[in-house]
């Protein structure tokens, strides 16, 4: 990275993103409660939202890069935005005014150490895309046609100082409002901060299409195109260029029967499924604009800047979960949902029931009624998320990612699409790969319902032990102990408030009687009357130590 930005751009640049997102913020605060902390939801009719989604999406649009970037991470997001703001950001473009040749061409002669007219046989200035992080160019190496991505000049300062700005409003609105939305939200960014240094590192790119050939290199139907490694630096790419047509235009090659619908629905339902469930290695930016078709038929995947490991272990967590919502397994769901860090653990058990039995409930109804119902349930889940204490975990928010990519595929073909039909028939051709992949599963759970049926007949024994002995105790769980010890220290803290208030008054009038001074009068009466109103409305998460909630958004260094 280059130098950091001198004091006043950075002020700047924080008085500019905090002017245009504070008013939706209040906004936001305010549909919650009408006086922000304390009050009543303010009522806010179906135009409102719209309208207040178009503004939020042209505001984003005009903060850059690292804001677009994010909205388009928040699309998938129904733990953060309900709609109709998913469905405003999500239409986003990551599009841009392209560089200057002369800023992008003096960028290659720097990471290669030649001027273009040396490193390729023709160069083409006007690029054939210009997205918030980089451009791509056409050009020629030898015989052979080539795609040059090349990082956008001073991006990577601009994005270091946005997220350095986006974690410290984070920090003050931990403080002041610390909900599961919040929370969510600085997972996001907190996440979106790694991913998007590995984004901007083209060295990174050519390393993940290497290991998706690795994966993928023997099936014929897929591919990802050839790096230049001579080329290929931190800000410059250089690969093969794959002519083919986005796989959201195929209407023609279908209607004429080159390429069938139901066969290129299936091939990349399998290599979702593959990537997720065998291989654990799941492209994270998925989007029709990421995937043509070339004139073989090949599917070919591009922009491979994001990607995310999913490990044997969050596989596993993973399958359990869907394999309890499959039985209606409430107890089995709930820790599932645990294990995958999609509730706070200061979320008591029983509290989150109500939400699982919600779930499981809608899936149930899907099922019942077909496919436009499933339709109406996936919205009805998104609003589930948004309502209860749920955090979607980054390995769901890419592979719900990855599943309406396919929807919306299938159904901009054919209206009555149902995206289950393909993924059942690569599921069961598929089962025995899946399987040995999490061989482990059946052994552990068979090891898990014997411990499990061990400890409930010792514990049965100890009972009975007890109670012939009478030597039943109760003890409290650590976490119930330090929430009443905290909710005694809060009430101690009103309480100390409202005697330092009272304390004041009566200092007050002495002094008034003493000096028959009327302002001395007022001004303390006033005070005093500011904390009693403090002490009355203040919301108890204020009176905490603010660096309980916002802690975790401290960065190393």
């Amino acid at each position: 990275m280059n130098a950091r930005p001198p004091r006043r751009s950075r002020f700047a640049r924080a008085w500019t993103v905090v002017r245009r997102l504070a008013p939706f913020v209040f906004s936001f605060m305010r549909d919650r409660r009408r006086w922000v902390f304390f009050g009543t939801p303010a009522r806010r009719t179906r135009d409102v939202h719209e309208r207040r989604s178009a503004r939020l999406t042209h505001t984003i649009a005009s903060l850059g890069p690292t804001f677009i970037k994010l909205a388009q991470v928040f699309s998938a997001r129904a733990d953060i935005l309900p709609e109709p703001y998913l469905s405003a950001i999500g239409q986003l473009q990551d599009r841009v005014p392209p560089v200057e040749p002369d800023a992008i061409e003096a960028v290659i002669a720097s990471e290669l150490g030649e001027e273009v007219t040396a490193l390729f046989d023709d160069f083409d200035r006007v690029p054939v895309a210009a997205a918030s992080l980089g451009q791509v160019h056409r050009a020629r190496v030898g015989d052979q046609a080539v795609a040059v991505k090349v990082l956008r000049p001073g991006v990577e300062d601009l994005v270091a100082l946005d997220l350095d700005i986006s974690f410290r409003l984070l920090f003050l609105l931990n403080v002041l409002f610390p909900n599961h939305h919040i929370r969510a939200l600085t997972t996001v960014v907190r996440e979106f901060s790694v991913r998007v240094q590995e984004e901007m590192d083209f060295r990174e790119e050519a390393a993940h299409m290497a290991a998706f050939r690795k994966y993928f290199g023997d099936d014929p139907r897929i591919r990802a195109p050839t790096v230049q490694d001579a080329f290929t630096r931190r800000r410059v790419l250089v690969m093969e260029w794959i002519d083919g047509d986005k796989i959201d235009r195929l209407h023609k090659r279908f209607a004429s029967r080159e390429l069938d619908h139901g066969d290129v629905m299936e091939t990349l339902t399998e290599v979702y499924v593959r990537m997720l469930l065998v291989e654990g290695f799941l492209h994270a930016d998925p989007h029709p604009g990421n995937i043509i078709v070339d004139a073989d038929g090949t599917l070919v995947f591009l922009d491979w800047g994001m990607v995310v490991n999913l490990g044997a272990a969050t596989r596993e967590r993973i399958l359990r979960l869907s394999l309890a919502v499959a039985r209606e397994d409430v107890d089995g769901m709930i820790s599932g949902m645990y294990e995958l860090g999609m509730i706070d653990p200061e979320i008591a058990r029983a509290e989150i029931r109500d939400a699982a039995n919600e779930l499981l409930g809608i899936m149930s109804r899907a099922r019942e009624l077909g496919q436009k119902r499933v339709q109406e349930a996936v919205q009805e889940i998104l609003d589930t998320f948004y309502t209860w204490p749920l955090i979607l975990p980054r390995e769901l928010v890419y592979l719900f990612r990855a599943a309406a990519l396919l929807e919306g595929i299938g159904i901009g073909y054919d209206p009555g699409f149902n995206g289950i039909d393909p993924i059942k028939r690569v599921v069961r051709r598929m089962r025995a790969e899946i399987l040995k992949e999490t061989a482990r599963e059946p052994a552990r759970v068979l090891g898990n319902i014997a411990g499990e049926a061990r400890t409930a007949i010792l514990a049965l024994q100890d009972l009975l032990k007890r109670a012939e002995r009478e030597e039943f105790r109760v003890r409290m769980h650590p976490r119930d102990q330090r929430s009443g010890e905290r909710f005694l220290q809060l009430q101690v803290r009103r309480v100390l408030l409202s005697i330092f208030a009272l304390t004041i008054s009566l200092i007050t009038s002495i002094t008034y009687v003493a000096l028959r001074n009327p302002w001395v009068l007022a001004a303390g009466l006033l005070v005093a009357l500011v904390m009693f109103v403090t002490v009355l409305f203040i919301p108890v998460h204020l009176l905490e130590n603010p660096l309980r909630h916002a802690r975790s958004i401290r960065r190393d260094g």
